[in-house]
């Protein structure tokens, strides 16, 4: 397998540019990795990010025809440098080098999380109680699957938004995602 080519990836409004070896494009429209790829890489490179001192915000792949694009989020309380993808880079190359879980040649990238900011666990809803975030159901509830409001409350069950002037609380079983909303 071929090894993976590492670069930097900035974000410029709330575009992100990724660079390597001199290159620079714009970057749009992922996929986030689903099923048993997407657990395995999380469990794999989840670990080595918190012994870094980063947090795996968010992780995405998305697969082309010869080559894919696997894109980490990552966050530490002082922020995210260059300098930090880089280390990032490097390390989770060398662990994705031996465990080889991704079948075809792949480019990593490494960003901070942005003003999108995803939330994917417990943690991260209650790091930002108080603000305004979106959240789309994995399935439709009484015809509505999409919600904006205010984040109340977080437990170990869910949440607890306000839309609309009224309580709406979701399990986070029925999140299909989520994230902070400008």
């Amino acid at each position: 397998m071929e090894s993976p080519r590492w670069g930097f990836l900035f974000l410029v409004g709330l575009q992100a540019h990724f660079c390597l070896a001199g290159a620079c494009s714009a970057s749009k429209g992922w996929a986030i990795v689903t099923g048993t790829l997407r657990e395995r890489l999380i469990a794999l490179i989840e670990p080595l990010l918190a012994r870094l001192g980063y947090e795996l915000v968010e992780l995405e792949y998305s697969a082309g025809r010869a080559h894919a694009v696997l894109r980490l989020f990552i966050d530490r309380p002082a922020g995210v440098t260059l300098d930090d993808c880089t280390q990032v880079s490097r390390e989770v190359s060398g662990l994705l080098d031996v465990e080889d879980p991704i079948p075809s040649a792949y480019t990593l990238e490494v960003s901070s999380p942005g003003f999108d900011r995803v939330l994917r666990t417990q943690a991260h809803f209650g790091r930002f109680l108080g603000s305004r975030v979106f959240v789309e159901l994995k399935e439709p509830r009484e015809g509505r699957r999409r919600y904006t409001g205010t984040l109340l409350t977080v437990d170990e069950a869910g949440i607890a938004l306000e839309v609309d002037r009224e309580q709406v609380r979701m399990a986070f079983e029925e999140i299909g995602k989520a994230r902070l909303a400008s």
